[in-house]
């Protein structure tokens, strides 16, 4: 008998081996219908109710992120996105407020938040475009990708188009708050001057591209509520997307 228990082993093991691939192949596919956020994304879902979702969720969040830093204080009160001193006026800004320079160092930088806030509310309609012009291939790789895929892709498709938007704006919004006339008695300064005209400054990219930072930093954080909160999936179809399976 004991050589048929030893081909009963054999066969056993030859079987599991067997199947194993198998195995593998289901967990790989299992595997690849998880976000990175843990939450599972139902890739049985039809093409409609994929695009459609990400679309909805898309929507609110480039909604929300643009409302809340478009406003007063939306960026000069967020600590997370706040537009401080470029580096060099940093570097000097220690010594020139024990000249008395604090208060234009101050007015300076809050200037160049508001003309952020006021540039902000111009991404909105960008945004939708790079929604509307999203394909299904796009947007399957972006509802199973990591909790700020979308962002990436809108940073991927959109930085471009919102430079050149944000420019003419933040330069007429610091017209309009006296940031340029403020940053240049700053760039006369002997201590400041000098270090501002090593480092060929231009005020408008900086604020420019700081203020794309803060845009894309919130619509991140959106993305991240959208795909992990359940309290944020506020629709049907938000949950059927999004909630975890």
């Amino acid at each position: 008998m004991r050589w048929i228990w030893k081909v009963t082993l054999a066969t056993g093991i030859l079987a599991a081996c067997c199947s194993a691939p198998a195995q593998v192949d289901e967990i790989g596919r299992k595997a690849s219908t998880m976000g990175q956020f843990g939450n599972s994304v139902n890739m049985g879902l039809s093409n409609d109710k994929i695009s459609g979702g990400l679309k909805e969720a898309l929507a609110k969040s480039t909604g929300t992120a643009v409302a809340s830093t478009g406003k007063p204080d939306g960026f000069f009160k967020n600590q997370a996105i706040k537009i401080l001193l470029p580096n060099s006026l940093q570097t000097v800004g220690k010594g020139m407020r024990m000249m008395g320079m604090g208060a234009q160092l101050d007015e300076l930088e809050l200037s160049m938040n508001r003309a952020a806030e006021q540039a902000a509310p111009a991404a909105k309609q960008i945004f939708i475009n790079a929604i509307t012009k999203m394909s299904f291939d796009d947007a399957r790789k972006i509802l199973s990708g990591g909790n700020t895929a979308a962002t990436d892709y809108f940073k991927k498709t959109s930085s471009t188009e919102l430079t050149q938007a944000f420019t003419p704006i933040v330069h007429k919004s610091m017209e309009n708050v006296g940031a340029i006339t403020q940053f240049n008695q700053l760039a006369q300064n002997s201590m400041a001057g000098p270090l501002l005209a090593n480092q060929n400054f231009n005020l408008d990219s900086y604020v420019v591209g700081k203020t794309l930072d803060g845009l894309f930093y919130m619509l991140g954080q959106e993305e991240k509520q959208i795909r992990t909160d359940p309290a944020a999936q506020t629709t049907s179809l938000l949950k059927e997307v999004f909630g975890k399976k």
